[in-house]
C-alpha cells in the first residue's frame, strides 16, 4: 500500500477519474466534484454549506452536472442540494432510499437542532444495496452502510484502480462517524465497515466527508475504534 495519498481541495487525475474538493467553512465537510478528464459532465456528491462555491466553480470550468450524489441526510451534506437544483432543475438527486426521508425533515437531518432548519428538495432516485448506475460516464456501486445513519450509502468507482469510495461519515482517517442520533448504532456501524469496506484491496481510497483521504489498509491497521475487528 502507498501512503502518497492526495491532499484536500485538490484536483486528482488517475486512471481519467478527477475529483476535486470544495470544503465548507460550517462543520468543514467535503463535497466532491467528479468527473472523467477531458469531458465537462461531472456528479456531486454531498454539496454541504458550500453551495455558492460550487457552483462558481462548475461555472468557471464549464462543467455540466449530469447528478446529485448524497451519502446520507444530515443537514452538512445536503444544505447545497437546493441551490443546485435551482441553477440546475433538471439534475436528479440520489440518496439511499433508508435516508429519503431525511432530505425534507428538518428534525431527521439535524438542521432543526442546530437552529437553521432547512428542507432539501426530494431525491429523484432512491438507491438501494447493491445498486449500479453510471453517471457522467463513471460507474458507480452504491453500497448500504448503516450506523451513523440508518440509509447511509457510499459510492464506490471501481473501474478506478485502486477503486476510489464516497464514503461520508461512515469512516475517517483515525476515527469513524459519530452514532449518538437517532439512528445511530456503533455496532451496526463496525460490522458495516468490517461487511462492505475491509474486504476491499489495501489500497483502495477512501474519501470521507471531513477531513484527508485515507485507505482501506491504513484505517484497517490502525484505526483505534477499529483495531479489534473480529474479521480482519
Amino acid at each position: 500500500m502507498s501512503d502518497d495519498l492526495p491532499p484536500r481541495g485538490r484536483c486528482q487525475v488517475e486512471n481519467q477519474i478527477i475529483w476535486d474538493v470544495v470544503v465548507s467553512p460550517l462543520f468543514e465537510e467535503n463535497a466532491y466534484i467528479v468527473r472523467l478528464a477531458q469531458r465537462r459532465e461531472c456528479f456531486i456528491v454531498d454539496p454541504g454549506f458550500d453551495a455558492h462555491e460550487i457552483i462558481s466553480f462548475l461555472h468557471r470550468r464549464q462543467l455540466l452536472p449530469e447528478a446529485i450524489l448524497v451519502t446520507h441526510g444530515h443537514v452538512d451534506h445536503i444544505a447545497g442540494v437546493g441551490q443546485l437544483k435551482m441553477c440546475w432543475p433538471d439534475v436528479p438527486v440520489f440518496v439511499g432510499l433508508g435516508d429519503a426521508a431525511k432530505l425534507a425533515d428538518p428534525y431527521a437531518n439535524l438542521s432543526a437542532t442546530f437552529g437553521f432548519p432547512i428542507q432539501s428538495p426530494p431525491g429523484d432516485r432512491l438507491l438501494v444495496d447493491g445498486e449500479r448506475f453510471s453517471v457522467a460516464g463513471i460507474s458507480i456501486l452504491a453500497r448500504e452502510v448503516p450506523g451513523h445513519s440508518r440509509g447511509h450509502m457510499v459510492f464506490i468507482c471501481e473501474e478506478r484502480s485502486p477503486a476510489a469510495v464516497f464514503v461520508g461519515d461512515v469512516i475517517f482517517a483515525g476515527s469513524v462517524g459519530r452514532t449518538d442520533f437517532e439512528d445511530g448504532d456503533f455496532r451496526q456501524l463496525v460490522e458495516s465497515i468490517e461487511r462492505v469496506l475491509w474486504p476491499m484491496p489495501d489500497d483502495t481510497v477512501l474519501l470521507p466527508g471531513h477531513g484527508p483521504p485515507t485507505t482501506v489498509g491504513r484505517e484497517r491497521r490502525t484505526n483505534p475504534y477499529l483495531s479489534g475487528s473480529r474479521i480482519w
